[in-house]
Order: C-alpha cells, then structure tokens, then sequence
C-alpha cells in the first residue's frame, strides 16, 4: 500500500493508512493534530473543520485519498497564520468561545470566510461558518468575533481587573490555539478500549452463558466484562436508592441500556456482538409514555409497582372564595431533549502506584468520585480523579456514563484503558430532558391579580431514576411562576418507563412548568383585556413578599426592574409588527410576525439539600500563586469568574495566579457544577479565600485592611499608606502543602428542608428575568422564524459582563431548539442529521439587558445565570407564535407540522 503524502500546516507528511481512512483520524491519531474534533463522524457538527487547499471540509468526512499531494491546514498554536492569530485575539476579546470544542472548527471555517473576502457581512459570516454547531455560545458572539477580526481596529488582550469587568478568559488561548484536552485527547498510545454492548430495545430479557467465554479466544480482546465482575453493579444521583446497573443483570430496560462491556484494540472491538460472545436479547412488551405506565400493572421495577418514582406537593394558603373570577386551564406536553453537548463522553483510567487514576470529562469531580468508589469497593484517596476540559455538558455530564466500567475495566487490566462514544451511543445512551404532561390551571379576580394557581406535572423518568427526584422536587416550588398567589396547589411526580434516563437539563423542570404557567398568564391577559406584560407585572413577586413555599423574599427581587427594561421594547415591537402585518395582508403575503413575553424565577443551588463549596488559595516560596478550584468549568466561564472574585479579594491582579481546576488530588469539594450554583456559592467560597489569604498576610506585617498588595517573583510588596513592608518569600517556612501563605473559604447557602406541604426556605436567593420574542410565521407552511430577543435578566451583580451575554445568548439558543425543533426518540433521533439543533441560521439579533438586584448573601452581590437564560425562551416564542396566528401554543416542540395543523384548525379547514 503506497504512502499518502501531503503537507500539514506547511510541514511535508505521509500516512501508511490507506486511502479510505477518514482524514480525521490519521490527522489525530498519526499526526497529533488534537484540534480536529470529532463529534459525530458524519459531518454534521462540523468540529472537525480544516482547510484543503485553503477551503473548509469535514475531515471525517474526507477520505485520506483526497488530500494526497494537497495543502491541510488545522488550527495550530505552533504553525499559525496572521490570520489565525488576529481571527484567536477577536474570539478572545467577544467572549466567542465557552466549552472550546467547536472553537477550532469554527476558526477553520473563519479563516476560509476571511481568506476569500476580507470584509464580510453579518449575514456572509453566518452562511461561511453555517456547517459547524455550536452548543454554547448562541453564535452572536461567534459573529462579533469574526466581524471584528475582520476590521483593522486594535484588539486589547490586557485583561481588565475587578468586579464588573469583562476580563478575558483565563482559558481561552489553550482553547483557541486547540492544545485544551478533553477527554479524547491525551489518551496513552498503549491504551487498550472499553466498548459497551448495548440493547437495540426498549425492553428485553438478558440470558447469559453459564461459563462465560475466555477473551483470548477472541481475537483483539483482553477482557470480556458483565454484571459478575463488578463488585457492586449500582450508580445512581442519591446516596439510596441507586436503580441503574452499571451492566444489566438479566434485564435491559432500554434502547441503550448496558448489557456487557468488552476491553481490547481499538480496532478489534467492532467485530463483535453479544450473540458471538454467547449472550443474547428477548425483547419484551415496553412501556413507553408516563400516561402508559400510570394505567400498566407491568412495573418497570418491581420495587415501585405503580411505576410512581416519587410525588411531591406544595399546598400553601386558602382559596378564595370570591365567584367572579376568571381563569384558565389548560394540558401541556413537552418531549425528551437531547443535551447535544459537541464532546461525546470520553476518558481513560490507569492503575498507577497502587492508585486508581481517572481521567474523564464531568461536570461532577467527586460526585464522579463517590460513584466508583460504590462501583470498584475502592477506598477514600485511592481514585485520583484529573477532569479534561468539558466540551459541554447541561446537566447531562453530571450522571456517570463512562466512569463505572471505565473503572472496573482498568483494575483488570495491566494497560490504560479508554472508553469514547461515538455520536450515536452516545444518543442512546445519555439522559434526556424529562417529557412532560401538565395540567394547570390559574385564576385572577376583575383586576388581574392572581387568586390561585392549581398545577400537577407528570414526568417521564425514563428507566431509571436519575435526576428525577430533584425535578418533582422543583417543579412544585416554582410551579406557581415569579408571581404572588394567595392559594396554590402544585404537585410533580416522576414516573418510570422504558424510555431513555431523564436526567438533569438546564432547568431541572423548570422550564416545562414555565411553559404552561407563562400560556394561563396569557389566557388570563386576554380575557381581561390587558397587555401581557402588564399583568406580569402587576404580579411579580417583590421584596417583602411570600412565596408559595412561605419563604419571606428579603432582597434580591429583580423581576420588575427586568420588566421596566424590556418595555419601551415591547412597545416599539408592537408598532413595527402592526406596520409589518398591514403590509403584509395588503399584499396577500403569507407571513404574519407575532411578538410574545416569558418570565420566570429559578432557585439557585440544589433545593433544600446542603451543596457546600471549598476554595483555596496558596502562596509558594518561589512567588507561585495558586488558586484552587474544584468546581469544573463546562464552557460557562467558571474558571475566570471565580479567579476575578479570589483576586478581588485578594487585592492582587488576575495573571499574577495560576489556576488548578478540578484535580481532586489538589482541589477540594467545590460541588458539581450545576443549579447555576457555581457563581453564587463556590464565588461565595472565592472570596472568602481571597480575604481569609489576604488577612494572614496583612497580620504576618501588622497592616491595615487598605494596603496594596503587589507580587513581583519571590518578592511580596505591601503598601500600608507610607510604610512599605517587604517580604521575600523564600525565606519564609512552608506548611505541610507548600505554601508560605493560604486562605481558605467554605460556603454553604442556608436553607432548610420542605415539610409535606411544600413549606420551607428551598433556596438561599433566585434569579428572576423575563424575555420578549419577536416571530415571522409562513402561516401556510407553519414554518416559524424567531427575528427579535431582548432579554432582561437579575443576576445579582454581573461579574464578569460579556460572560454573562454569552450564557445569555447560549441559554436562549437551547430555548428555541425546545420550543421549535428538538424531540429525542429512541430509535429514530440518534445523530445529530435527523435530531435538530440550532444553527447560525435559526438564531435571532439577540438584546441582552443585565438588572443587578445585589444579593447579600453572593460574592460582591452576584446569583446566577446558567439555567435562568433557557428558561423564559419558549414561553416568549410560543407567546409570539399565538400573537402571530392565534394558535394557542400548548405542546413542545412546535414544529412546522404541527403548526400547520393548528392553523388549518383555528380556520376551520
């Protein structure tokens, strides 16, 4: 077989791989080039972007024999272009890179846009960069970076110090350049693979082979693994309770479960299935839908015969028992959604000096830690556990997926191991959103305020429990939305099927109750004749009110300074659709543009459960200082906020620390980085380090609070008015860990347990935000085009401002993609061609207004954004959709079918 040969980045090279070997792979796996991703293998993420002869192709998709004698080009931080370096500047100064793994791909296709045409339009760049997702960022900044690079303005790179300040992110060359790992990306070269045998039904009974095959007889494998091998085949959210095996013990409760997992070459492990192993499948009657199994006698677990999870109940005040009144009522679905995140799960484990080493992309170091200690039998410190950058995650990195065999596979193996799904495994077998049913109803007396608000939401867990517990348990205190209700009954109960794990969302729930609640709000606008924003804010919760749970709000209530922010918007949307539509119906047009409101309020942190976070700050005798950070960073920016906060404190600028993120051996329990909770506590926990380091240094030289503090190599200046005190470091003892100066903070929001009755203080502070949507509806096609966002959000205090754009626009992109176009189902959705994300295309301008109602409780009066962003979305474009049409929207996603239907409908044809 002849080499291939062929430059990359300008170097002369050549592969023995044949010709229909995917570029991809030779360019990663022979060449090092780790900056070509691969998330999906099929040339629809468009992670893999290079340049063949200056143009932008799918490397997966490009056979090695097409590049023979041509030009490649990858994202380099060793052969970069100008182009590259002014393109890397841009996206750094935008804020146009979250997670990063979409980042190279997305340059790739920058560089081929700007090569051919120097001075784009908004509208060249999204067509030129149209064919690579992103999952993050919502593209707009993606956008500004691109026309920004193209200007000949100079780009600032010296970050800006303090609170309030859009400081560049502390990781985003590594990023940019493609040198950050993720979990595919530093794998050993001698690492054997673990692949999971996985069932292709719903339901099915396992048989095993009463001898279990030798692995030598198989060519390529090392180990062939079931549910005999594992010391404890359990995992699960909550410390009782744990239902998912970690491989099926007789039966496969869905299209994805784990029936066996077998460990050799990489190449070798695709040529067997179980059959050839000796295990084989039964297929059996599933139970699909929770209206399915509520009404079945067939439980999906034998411990929960009614198939009922777990219910909870809020029930606060007395109806009211005035008769003229008005409501509304309505049933509500939604559909399993898919996280998307472009990194599928990967990762390898070693055993290393008697030490279990774990190198795995999480949301959730020692979440991660604790299960496969459960799983292995493993002690305490014997599971060091390194986090790779989080190509995205949403929740759906926070259950195990990989961790648990990855785990047992590399105990019994005398090499690493690696594990990394592909595109379509890991489809089948993450968790999802949960599907859910609602049936609400809201009542108002003649003046529009709220009398009552009556909701029960039936969600589909899936076959196991997951995160489902956390959403029945947070759908009854927001079930009522941002408003004061004097009465409310609100329940949600999770539900077994043999669908795929509902796991955690971004939102947890949340933003399926704001669907409905946010439709009744409207019902109730429109029978009284008063404008949809209007009685939004005439019930807004505020300062001094109680909420259903009877918790008394004492601060921090931003929701009606976000909804002064968004009317003079509101109202000059209304004028410019009322011009649009007369336009439009003169001319016989079939467009018809709508405009809508959504507004929502979001529990930071984990519902009445304790969620502590540790950070740490140390000071070395060579002048190193470090900051410790066990609270990963999943695209959010994190890593960069939390600095900005430890430094503040601190009194000491952002580059003069170096940053240890999520090392369990180096960092303490931080939490898992979910709840938009990161901010709020562990940048609670920040800043108590950075004053609790700062006070031990000031008592070493008896200063004041106000000194100044400058480190320049092992010297540590202190500048107290006119005295100047000097300290060099390397004379001072080190402690046990190294340090010649430490601070610590420890934060733990105070909230106390829900009795029966939903009463209780769930959550130490809320977001509140609201969104108004502008749509274009093709009302004989049903297509739906979202044009306009504005969207007002209280986050306490925005830290760290473009940052909080970007979260933002991002939360908004996953808004739209639930309300418009995203439905997981098994068996038919399982790659990223027919499940549809949203892409520069399907974006709107997006107007992003910051409200800072200061919570004392949060590091310099921050909350949190993560979630809050998605939340209000949907409800706001389904708002719009019913402005646009009259369809009184009650069922996500709103497809084009399905909204054609609605139309043809409401018109009576």
């Amino acid at each position: 077989m002849a080499d291939i040969e062929f430059t990359l980045n300008g170097k002369q090279v050549q592969s023995c791989s044949g010709g229909g070997a995917r570029l991809a792979a030779v360019l990663r796996d022979e060449m090092g080039a780790k900056s070509v991703k691969i998330g999906c293998n099929t040339g629809d993420c468009g992670a893999c972007t290079v340049l063949i002869d200056g143009a932008q192709r799918c490397a997966c998709m490009t056979p090695l024999g097409q590049v023979h004698g041509r030009r490649v080009q990858a994202v380099s931080a060793t052969a970069k272009t100008d182009l590259q370096q002014r393109l890397q500047d841009a996206f750094l100064v935008a804020g146009a890179t979250q997670c990063g793994i979409c980042t190279p791909g997305m340059m790739g296709a920058a560089i081929d846009l700007l090569t051919a045409n120097a001075a784009p339009n908004r509208e060249q760049v999204k067509d030129a960069l149209g064919g690579v997702l992103c999952r993050c960022t919502g593209y707009q900044k993606i956008i500004d970076a691109v026309m920004l690079a193209a200007t000949n303005e100079p780009l600032t790179l010296k970050s800006a110090d303090g609170i309030g300040t859009s400081t560049l992110k502390v990781d985003g060359v590594p990023k940019l350049e493609g040198t950050a790992q993720y979990g595919a990306d530093n794998i050993p070269d001698d690492a054997l693979y673990v692949k999971v045998l996985r069932s292709p039904y719903h339901r099915a009974t396992v048989s095993f082979p009463a001898q279990k095959k030798a692995a030598s007889d198989f060519s390529g494998l090392t180990d062939i693994i079931d549910y005999r091998d594992i010391p404890t085949n359990r995992f699960g959210i909550y410390p009782e309770g744990k239902d998912q095996p970690v491989l099926s013990e007789g039966e496969a409760r869905y299209r994805g479960d784990a029936v066996i997992a077998i460990v050799g070459e990489k190449n070798a492990l695709d040529e067997y299935d179980l059959e050839d192993l000796g295990y084989s499948l039964t297929e059996k009657p599933a139970i699909l839908g929770a209206t399915e199994a509520l009404n079945s006698d067939v439980p999906v677990h034998e411990s929960h015969p009614d198939n009922i999870l777990i219910t909870k109940t809020l029930r606060s005040g007395e109806k009211s028992a005035d008769k003229d009144q008005v409501s509304a009522s309505g049933q509500f679905q939604t559909s399993f959604v898919e996280h998307a995140y472009i990194e599928p799960e990967a990762g390898w484990a070693v055993m290393q000096n008697g030490r279990l080493q774990m190198h795995v992309s999480t949301q959730a170091v020692h979440m991660d830690l604790a299960e496969i200690m459960n799983v292995t039998g493993l002690p305490a410190g014997q599971v060091p556990l390194i986090p790779s950058e989080c190509g995205g995650g949403f929740g759906g990195k926070l259950d195990v997926s990989i961790q648990p065999i990855l785990a047992i596979a590399a105990l019994r193996a005398d090499r690493p191991v690696a594990c990394i799904y592909d595109r379509s495994e890991s489809m089948k077998a993450s968790t999802k959103r949960h599907p859910a049913t609602i049936e609400a109803e809201f009542t108002a007396d003649r003046q529009g305020k709220l009398t009552s608000a009556v909701l029960s939401g039936v969600f589909d867990t899936g076959a196991y429990a997951s995160w489902g517990p956390t959403v029945a348990g947070r759908v009854p205190v927001h079930g009522s939305g941002p408003y004061q209700v004097p009465y409310a009954e609100i329940t949600g109960i999770a539900v077994y099927t043999n669908g795929p794990p509902a796991g955690a969302f971004r939102g947890f729930g949340v933003p399926q109750v704001a669907i409905a609640h946010e439709c009744l709000m409207d019902d109730l606008a429109d029978q009284l004749g008063l404008d949809p924003l209007e009685i939004r804010y005439q019930n807004a919760l505020q300062v001094g009110d109680k909420t259903p749970s009877g918790q008394v709000l004492s601060h921090s209530v931003g929701l009606r300074d976000c909804l002064d922010a968004l009317r003079p918007h509101w109202r000059q949307m209304q004028l410019d659709i009322a011009a649009f539509n007369e336009q439009a119906i003169q001319a016989g047009k079939p467009v018809r543009r709508g405009r809508g409101i959504g507004a929502m309020w979001y529990g930071i942190g984990n519902t009445s459960l304790s969620n502590p976070s540790t950070m740490e700050i140390g000071l070395q005798p060579d002048g190193t200082l470090l900051f410790l950070n066990g609270a990963v960073d999943i695209g959010q920016g994190s890593n960069t906020v939390l600095l900005q906060i430890a430094a503040s404190a601190a009194g000491l600028p952002v580059s003069a620390f170096e940053y240890v993120m999520g090392d369990s051996d180096r960092t303490k329990d931080a939490g898992k980085t979910s709840a938009s909770r990161q901010t709020f506590v562990s940048g609670k926990a920040a800043e108590l380090a950075g004053l609790n380091f700062r006070e031990n240094i000031l008592r070493h030289v008896n200063a004041g609070d106000g000194s100044e503090f400058e480190l320049t190599g092992e010297r540590l200046t202190i500048r107290d008015g006119e005295v100047c005190h000097q300290i060099h470091l390397c004379d001072l003892s080190s402690d046990g860990c190294g340090y010649v100066f430490y601070g610590q903070g420890y934060f733990d929001p105070p909230t106390t347990e829900l009795d029966e009755n939903g009463q209780g203080t769930p959550y130490a502070t809320y977001a509140f935000a609201a969104q108004i949507a502008e749509v274009e509806v093709d009302i004989e096609l049903g297509l739906t085009k979202v044009r306009r966002m504005v969207a007002a959000h209280d986050v306490g205090r925005a830290i760290n401002p473009t940052l909080v754009e970007g979260q933002v626009h991002g939360g908004i992109a996953q808004g739209l993609g639930l309300a418009l176009m995203e439905e997981y189902i098994p068996g038919q959705s399982e790659n990223l061609h027919d499940y549809l994300i949203p892409t520069f295309g399907d974006m709107p301008d997006i107007t992003t207004l910051l409200v800072e109602a200061e919570e004392p409780l949060g590091p310099y009066g921050a909350k949190g954004i993560g979630e809050p962003a998605l939340v209000p979305t949907a409800p706001a474009i389904f708002g719009a959709i019913r402005d646009a049409t009259g369809v009184r929207v009650t069922q996500a996603p709103m497809t084009p079918t399905r909204l054609q239907k609605a139309i043809k409908a409401l018109n009576g044809s």
